[in-house]
């Protein structure tokens, strides 16, 4: 049973995301993202040279690297890795994290998440626009859902690496993350409005977007 359920978080999630679809209805069998294309459209123009590969991605099959400063990685499988994703409302991804990492707060603007625990267990939760928090703790072979745009977030909660499949009801689903958003942004936001809405001085602004500006 255990060696199954990765092959039953893939079909609930590509089932539940088909159901609860975001983007807007394909209109033909299939049009193939033309990822090179000058024209800028809701979505990919289709290209006209099809072939399986533009189907296919091994991507998620292995583990990322999460030696990182948050100690979390995301391997998408959205249509700018699955060209043949384009109009179909579907995408998912790979998390991994280290022990004690975390998937930082973040919101997906385009859709909503569902996630199965592969492995490990994790606290999770999301926060509403009334300022609630609904967190829970998740382990293996369970699954958990955070609503389109609102801010959610991931912990590793054992003692052992964890693994979760997501599943997102548009083919690019968008991700914002807090932190990087507000201290990290090009050009930056005002260090006066931070520090104000933060409350914390311009010091301390200026100390969280040198550890969060990218790196060169």
């Amino acid at each position: 049973m255990e060696k199954l359920l990765p092959c039953f978080a893939v079909l609930f999630l590509v089932a539940f995301t088909s159901i609860v679809r975001a983007d807007p209805d394909m209109l033909q069998d299939i049009c193939v993202a033309d990822l090179a294309s000058t024209i800028k459209i809701n979505g990919f123009p289709c290209k006209a040279n099809v072939t399986a590969d533009d189907f296919f991605f091994a991507g998620p099959g292995k583990a990322g690297n999460t030696t990182n400063l948050v100690g979390s990685v995301v391997t998408p499988a959205n249509v700018e890795k699955v060209p043949g994703l384009n109009t179909l409302g579907v995408s998912m991804a790979r998390i991994d994290y280290a022990v004690g990492g975390i998937n930082p707060p973040h919101t997906h603007p385009r859709a909503t998440e569902i996630v199965f625990v592969i492995e490990g267990t994790l606290d999770v939760g999301f926060i509403t626009t009334a300022n609630v928090l609904i967190a829970k703790t998740i382990t293996k072979g369970d699954v958990f859902v955070f609503p389109r745009g609102l801010v959610h977030f991931q912990k590793n909660a054992g003692y052992e690496p964890a693994t979760v499949i997501a599943g997102f009801n548009s083919q690019l689903q968008g991700t914002q993350s807090i932190a990087t958003a507000l201290f990290a942004s090009n050009p930056t936001v005002d260090d006066y409005v931070l520090a104000k809405a933060f409350q914390i001085d311009n010091n301390q602004v200026e100390a969280i977007k040198a550890k969060l500006a990218p790196k060169k």
